[in-house]
């Protein structure tokens, strides 16, 4: 289905996200036929904390994996169950935990000794037991990840060393039952996903034998990545279910009471999104293309390239009409600083103003990790499309609601 950008920005106004239900569902719906069908997703909110999102995710069987509050109060406002929630981070307050187990979800991803003796701790002063999976910092570094997370010291996850030289580890309310892994993300090499689970499973069942716990569960982690950039391409899921299928099937064979969790979050949203900006000026400096536009990286900020030691352009389209050939353009956006650029040097047709402009592939970590604060312009409104019907899943920032907030003293007094 074909998105009418044009209606919907003068529905809704912009700078404006908006998300493809068909999408969202289609992309988890062929995740889960290909892989192993005791291999259970879980949406990782973090990448798209938007209600209506998660919603959508759910009813097409996706599973919660959160890290705050608000994350854990979204996904029950919207009706997760919580034998299906799993709650993870390395710095979680008291509040949190209190929350975890006041809820009752599936488990807390215990990052450290002294956080499982806080968990042992709270689950008895509601005199009950929390099941806890371990997160382990792994002792292996993987390649083929655009961000590696084992094999280096980590705030995230206990040591692999530290885990086995543990020994038995039995507490009284804290439940210990498994293990979590994240070993990399934004992978793309569907044989490294299945390197990356065979080293999870394997060293599943050596915790299990060293420190004398149950695997009621093992997460594998995820880092299913997105094709952004020239000369990257989609994950090959056939590739992926003929590498990883054998693996899950012997794990579940062996262990069948065992839940196999996969983390996926960019992966189920990101081509979902479209950011759409209108171009409120075009002009030239020292022979350079500008398209001022009401968007920015305030809003987007992964389509700067943070992490990244070369800016590389996010895809962008022209939206609300054919354009003939194609310009050198940077587009920018409204904020006092030259890193306020969107993409830089892109090919695209002569610019006009009141251009409609969008980046794809922008339905994940874009307003949840960007400084939407800054210069006081607030967060853009969300749109999910469903059934080709458009649904305001998220008000636009006002100056009113950015000020409701603020105090200003009495200096008088």
């Amino acid at each position: 289905m074909t998105l009418d950008y044009p209606q919907l920005a003068e529905e809704f106004g912009t700078p404006l996200y908006v998300y493809d239900g068909e999408v969202l569902t289609n992309v988890l719906t062929e995740l889960r036929s290909v892989l192993h069908p005791s291999l259970e997703v879980f949406f990782s909110l973090k990448s798209n904390p938007n209600i209506s999102v998660f919603g959508m995710l759910q009813r097409a069987g996706a599973r919660a994996e959160v890290s705050s509050l608000v994350e854990l109060r979204t996904v029950i406002a919207a009706g997760a169950k919580a034998e299906d929630i799993i709650f993870l981070g390395p710095g979680k307050s008291e509040r949190e935990l209190t929350a975890c187990v006041e809820a009752g979800i599936y488990a807390i991803v215990c990052e450290s000794f002294d956080e499982l003796e806080r968990i042992d701790r709270i689950a008895g002063e509601h005199r009950v037991r929390q099941r806890v999976l371990l997160r382990v910092n792994a002792a292996c570094a993987v390649q083929g990840s655009r961000l590696t997370m084992g094999g280096k010291p980590r705030q995230f996850g206990i040591d692999e060393a530290q885990v086995l030289d543990a020994g038995q580890l039995s507490y009284e309310h804290a439940d210990v039952a498994g293990i979590q892994v994240y070993l990399g993300t934004r992978i793309l090499d569907a044989t490294v996903v299945a390197r990356n689970t065979k080293y999870v499973l394997e060293l599943a069942d050596r915790v299990a034998e060293t420190c004398g716990i149950r695997l009621d569960a093992v997460d594998i982690g995820g880092g299913l990545g997105v094709p952004y950039f020239d000369g990257e391409e989609d994950l090959d899921l056939q590739l992926l279910a003929k590498e990883m299928n054998p693996l899950l099937t012997a794990f579940a064979q062996a262990h069948p009471e065992t839940r196999l969790i996969m983390e996926s979050g960019r992966f189920l949203t990101a081509r979902a999104g479209t950011y759409v900006m209108k171009v409120r000026y075009v002009k030239e400096s020292m022979g350079e293309r500008f398209a001022v536009t009401d968007g920015g990286t305030h809003h987007h900020m992964a389509a700067v390239g943070i992490g990244s030691f070369v800016k590389r352009n996010f895809p962008i389209s022209l939206l609300n009409r054919d354009g003939d050939g194609e310009e050198q353009w940077n587009v920018t956006g409204p904020l006092c600083t030259p890193n306020d650029t969107v993409v830089k040097n892109a090919a695209l047709p002569a610019l006009r103003v009141g251009d409609l402009l969008g980046v794809e592939r922008s339905g994940a970590y874009g307003p949840t990790a960007s400084p939407g604060l800054f210069l006081s312009h607030g967060f853009p409104a969300e749109v999910l499309v469903h059934d080709g019907k458009p649904h305001l899943v998220r008000e636009r920032d006002r100056p009113d609601d950015l000020l409701r907030v603020q105090r200003l003293v009495d200096f008088e007094k």
